[in-house]
């Protein structure tokens, strides 16, 4: 689908945000509608946009008049405009659009699809342009907070948060998040932890705050580890506190991965941004994961847990990948599961191997820290028992029942 769709997913979401899109009817039509089918339940306004209106240089005006109307809607704090390829090609010019009206903030969204690869990298377009607007650097600031930065399982922020106070930090933010308050005090926090390596411009707003960032994620007996001692030099914490949070969540997720060792051959593929973690994850639990690939492109965020992933196996780790690849993959190691996209899962299950669709079936589940692993440990175990049903499947369907 269309990678606004990411940009449209996170600022639907936010309470007192009334979008606007900047965009011809179709892009309208298809992109509301995967917006609701995802959960949006508000309107989402746009400025009419045919031919006519476009080639008689009325894409100001109709965005300013759509402006208007989103600005009359109960409780309306902010309005994102999201301008998609056909207003972009034309031109918007920013000045030419109000900066407040009303109560609400009016914030410019440039989604080009054409420039951006994917919906993940659109939610980090869509989030940094309203950290640059609402963030507020100044002030006091909370040198003992964290922010969380990406789209994840919704008990995952409430497992870190836990985990975290126990060595001394004074709260958590989530961004993105639903609320606009978050926004402005996220400037003040003490440090930043993308759990999603694909937010580049994000993390380079609070790079502009002077905010130190914490690289890699919380993900099984090492990353996680690494990732709570990482937290505790960045704030300044107590190291006895640090360290002792720190092997306690070591040994707990340890002995998760004892208990429930993997034995198979896996692939990782997808868009989400995350497939790195999750490998690393696999491979602690027994896994062989020669194969990675995502949509994602390099970024020195990703680093650490590609270097970790070759030194213990993987012999393929793709950024910007195609299909293409993932099929050469499939040909080549020959897996007994595979994680991936919909048209590359479906293409494992005609060959009688089991597949799951990485984004509803493995992303809609917790994966951070010792709380968030057994889950999905547990549920790979399982899919790996699923390869003799698949494969009387396959034989079933290749005879012929006439």
């Amino acid at each position: 689908m269309c990678p606004a769709f990411g940009s449209l997913r996170i600022l639907s979401r936010i309470e007192g945000s009334h979008p606007v899109m900047a965009t011809d009817t179709g892009c309208l039509y298809g992109l509301t509608f995967v917006t609701h089918f995802y959960g949006a339940r508000k309107s989402i306004l746009a400025a009419h946009l045919r031919t006519s209106e476009l080639m008689s240089g009325e894409i100001v005006e109709s965005t300013r008049a759509a402006i208007d109307v989103a600005a009359k809607e109960p409780g309306c704090q902010l309005i994102p405009v999201v301008s998609l390829c056909v207003a972009e090609t034309a031109g918007l010019p920013e000045e030419m659009l109000p900066r407040r009206i009303g109560d609400a903030e009016v914030v410019l969204v440039r989604v080009p699809a054409y420039a951006i690869h994917s919906h993940p990298e659109a939610k980090d377009v869509a989030l940094a342009a309203l950290l640059r607007r609402l963030g507020q650097p100044e002030g006091e600031r909370d040198d003992k907070s964290l922010v969380l930065l990406g789209e994840v399982f919704p008990a995952d922020p409430l497992i870190i948060d836990a985990v975290v106070r126990q060595m001394g930090v004074s709260g958590t933010i989530t961004l993105p998040g639903r609320s606009i308050d978050d926004l402005r005090r996220a400037a003040r926090a003490g440090a930043l932890a993308p759990l999603h390596p694909f937010y580049k411009e994000t993390t380079a707003v609070f790079r502009g705050w002077d905010m130190p960032v914490v690289g890699g994620a919380p993900v099984g007996a090492s990353g996680s580890y690494a990732w709570l001692q990482a937290v505790g030099r960045l704030l300044k914490l107590d190291p006895a506190l640090v360290n002792a949070t720190a092997e306690s969540e070591r040994d707990k997720a340890q002995a998760i991965l004892n208990a429930q060792p993997l034995s198979g051959r896996i692939l990782v593929t997808g868009y989400e941004g995350t497939e790195l973690a999750y490998a690393r994850l696999l491979i602690e639990a027994g896994a062989d994961v020669p194969y990675v690939s995502t949509s994602i492109g390099a970024d020195p965020l990703v680093l650490p847990d590609e270097m970790w992933l070759k030194a213990h196996g993987t012999k393929e780790v793709i950024y910007r990948k195609s299909l293409e690849d993932d099929l050469a993959a499939l040909d080549e190691y020959k897996p007994d599961l595979v994680l991936g996209t919909t048209p590359f899962a479906s293409a494992a299950k005609e060959r009688g191997i089991p597949a799951l669709y990485f984004t509803n079936q493995l992303a809609s589940r917790p994966f951070f820290l010792s709380g968030g692993m057994a889950a999905t440990i547990a549920f790979i175990r399982q899919m790996l028992t699923k390869g003799a049903q698949y494969q009387w499947m396959q034989e079933f369907f290749e005879v012929d029942h006439a």
